[in-house]
């Protein structure tokens, strides 16, 4: 449900920021004020979720998410549209504290798959939300109307995550798994030992049971006791060896971001595609990225190697991008759609896991946090490069996107044979 609010809106704020006359340029610069607040946010609101909880920072984020789309559909002015993405920028981390939640339940074996079908399951809403958005906006008022119900989707998330018996159902999650793990035996390579019950699965829910209990007393704790356990968390991650991973992760998302800067316009510009066509064609792509969920947890353990497969889906990606930016007609660009959303979908939860894997779970929320806060610095850039390469050509932003993702794929040819032979599932010192 959120990401189908979400996706109902993306593929129109371009064409809502040129209706009240911004230029390409000054368009850029107004998308990034998203991502500028996500760059601080992301790390800052995961860290927050490992020391509150997951419940109480997923309701406040949330009810602060409905507060942002509000004011984007009442957002007649640049001025309006840049207040608008402000608290939306600051506490729209619903998915990354999702995220989080799961790799706090499920064992290092099971997270590729896991993650994999979440998101599998958070693309659905990139199936119906851009047909949606489409429709509406060919109406008076649609882009509005659009906002105003991505609004209520986002308070009918909230009422959901007040309501469900959370705590009953994370002490419930955690007595089934220290039953299951007896006997399991995982395929991946990094994870080949068999975990036996007894007293380590005894020692495991105590300790699960422990941090959900101190994360109760700490939410009752002054502000600033609040903020010195985040601050210790970040510090942790930032003094950690992991820059490798999230420069990939940084130039990936630039590449991707800049695929979908100018989808729509790009497609109105080179083909005369409208808009409701457009999002048939982004409904279509996030529908095979949806299938592509399920197919993570198979393709790993073919692979055997998270790394090898990073590399793979990042030199398919940088392939399908090259793909689009040539396309001489509509119909190379739903090649290169075919195949676009199952990379990218194998290529996070990749990248995702290997930092799980180098970090620890202990701080996940942090982790996955300046993940995002790294892909915010994408927000902030990707608009402003789209801007700029497109005062040169349509075809500008997926050109320079082709760019980026070769570096990439240079830099895990270089650090992958580093990470092999010390290890990926090593923690890079975040321990608490």
């Amino acid at each position: 449900m959120d990401l189908f609010g979400v996706s109902m809106i993306i593929p129109l704020l371009s064409h809502h920021v040129k209706a009240l006359g911004a230029s390409p340029t000054v368009a850029g610069i107004v998308g990034s004020t998203y991502g500028i607040l996500q760059l601080f946010s992301s790390t800052i609101v995961g860290s927050w979720s490992d020391v509150v909880g997951r419940r109480y920072s997923l309701l406040t984020c949330l009810l602060l998410s409905t507060l942002g789309y509000c004011l984007l559909g009442m957002s007649t002015s640049i001025t309006l549209f840049v207040l608008s993405r402000i608290p939306v920028g600051l506490f729209k981390h619903s998915l990354s504290i999702c995220r989080a939640l799961l790799s706090d339940l499920v064992s290092e074996c099971e997270r590729p798959v896991v993650m994999g079908h979440f998101n599998a399951a958070s693309s659905v809403g990139f199936i119906l939300g851009p047909v949606v958005g489409g429709y509406l906006t060919e109406h008076e008022g649609g882009f509005y109307t659009s906002s105003f119900t991505c609004a209520a989707i986002f308070l009918v998330n909230a009422g959901l995550v007040w309501m469900l018996p959370w705590s009953e159902t994370l002490l419930h999650r955690d007595d089934t798994n220290s039953s299951n793990n007896s006997n399991t035996v995982c395929h991946d390579k990094h994870c080949s030992k068999t975990v036996s019950n007894g007293s380590h699965a005894n020692q495991t829910l105590g300790k699960q049971r422990r941090s959900l209990m101190s994360r109760e007393v700490l939410l009752l704790q002054p502000a600033w006791r609040q903020l010195s356990s985040v601050g210790s968390k970040i510090h942790m991650v930032a003094s950690s060896d992991m820059w490798d991973l999230f420069l990939v992760r940084l130039l990936m998302a630039v590449a991707i971001m800049l695929y979908y800067s100018n989808f729509s316009l790009a497609m109105e510009e080179r083909f005369s595609l409208k808009p409701k066509v457009t999002g048939y064609l982004i409904s279509y792509s996030s529908t095979l990225g949806a299938l592509a969920g399920f197919l993570v947890g198979p393709v790993t353990k073919l692979y055997g190697n998270i790394s090898a497969l990073l590399l793979h889906s990042t030199v398919l990606t940088c392939s399908l991008i090259f793909l689009y930016a040539a396309a001489p007609s509509v119909w190379q660009v739903l090649l290169s759609s075919t195949f676009f959303a199952i990379s990218t979908t194998i290529g996070r939860t990749c990248i995702t896991d290997l930092e799980l894997q180098r970090g620890g779970v202990q701080a996940s929320g942090t982790l996955i946090g300046a993940g995002q806060s790294v892909t915010a610095v994408g927000r902030v850039l990707a608009p402003l490069l789209s801007g700029l390469t497109q005062e040169f050509s349509p075809c500008g932003p997926p050109s320079l996107g082709v760019v980026l993702a070769l570096a990439a794929v240079g830099l895990l040819l270089i650090r992958i044979p580093t990470w092999e032979n010390r290890g990926t599932t090593k923690p890079a010192r975040l321990v608490d």
